[in-house]
This record gives C-alpha cells, structure tokens and sequence, in this order.
C-alpha cells in the first residue's frame, strides 16, 4: 500500500505555481497564463526506495481575494512549497508570511520547501539567491531554485520533499472536504489548465 502524502503550494499570483505542477505531474507547459481559481488538485505517484508514495498537490489561487480560502486547502498538510518568483522581491517577501501562517496553524512538523521559480529569467533577477538560501534555513526549510519552463529542479525539489516525508513517517491526512476541481494526472487533457506566467 503507498504511503500518502498532501502537499500545498502557495504563493502569489503569477509566480508560476500551476506551471510547476503541470511540469511536475504531466511534463507540459504553457506559455499562457491562465490563474488558478480557488485550487486544484493533482495527484503523483513515485517510488521511493522500492516504497510506493503517492502525492496529492494542491496548487493555489495566488490572487489576494482568494488568501482567506488558504486554512481549506492547507488542513492536513503534510508538506508545503512555498513559491516566489526570483524577478520578483514582493513575491518573496509574501512567502515569509506564507511560513508565519502555516507554522501557526499546522506547527512545525510540516516539510517546508522555499521555491525560487522562474531561474531562466537569471539576468532579471532581483531576489538574492544567498539571501533566499539563509531564510529558508532560519525556518528548517530546503531552498531549490526552479525553471517550469526549462524543467529544471522541479523533480528534485519535490524527490527531496518526498524523502523528508518518509523520513518523519507522516501518517496519511484525514478526509478530505471537496473542494473546487479534482484533478488526476491520468485522464486530463494537457492544456485544461493553463500555465502560469
């Protein structure tokens, strides 16, 4: 039997959440953005040392008016990335109230992942990487730098999170309320969803 693991995204709007997860989950990308609207859910399986895990990702709506929504789609959380656009310094610094909240409410067993996205823009950069790498090891986070466009980093990142969660032997979420679109890996269309810009 897989060992079951919920994991959210959050970030702001445009920081390429949903463009992670397609990479992530279906390798697709889209070049148009399309925001995600409340959340939607994709599940992955992988092996892990001769151990079967399956993810279930919640990719987040970014947009402000959807924030108090977060508390639905983080309960029970095993795992969190937390995304921020590196041409973006807004974008990280929303991250860092991302982990207030999440420590707040779920403590501080959740995996956290800080997810400098967008690295293929390396010439508009305007968060420092080291800058970036020494918060999230101040809050017990992994720093990964990502590109959804180039399908870089995104299975390592979400390898290394799995590997923590079957390290500290999570044990599976409790059910579940539906919330917004279900989505399996299996039998969508790639471009039902947008990406992000």
């Amino acid at each position: 039997m897989a060992s079951q693991f919920k994991i959210v995204l959050l970030g702001e709007g445009c920081v390429g959440k949903t463009s992670i997860v397609l990479r992530y989950c279906q390798q697709t990308f889209n070049e148009n953005h399309v925001s995600t609207l409340q959340a939607s859910f994709l599940k992955k399986k992988i092996n892990l040392n001769q151990q079967r895990v399956e993810l279930a990702i919640w990719d987040t709506a970014g947009q402000e008016k959807f924030h108090a929504l977060g508390p639905i789609y983080y309960r029970n959380s095993h795992g969190a990335v937390l995304v921020y656009d590196i041409t973006d310094q807004d974008s990280f610094q929303k991250v860092k109230n991302w982990v207030r909240e999440l420590k707040k409410m779920l403590g501080s067993n959740i995996a956290l992942t800080i997810c400098g996205n967008k690295s293929d823009l390396e010439r508009q950069r305007t968060v420092d990487q080291a800058e970036a790498e020494a918060y999230a090891a101040s809050v017990g986070a992994k720093h990964f730098q990502t590109s959804a466009r180039l399908n870089r980093g995104i299975d390592e990142m979400f390898l290394d999170l799995a590997k923590r969660l079957v390290q500290q032997g999570a044990k599976a979420p409790k059910a579940q309320s539906r919330v917004s679109v279900l989505v399996e890996d299996d039998d969508v269309q790639p471009d039902s969803k947008g990406g992000c810009c």
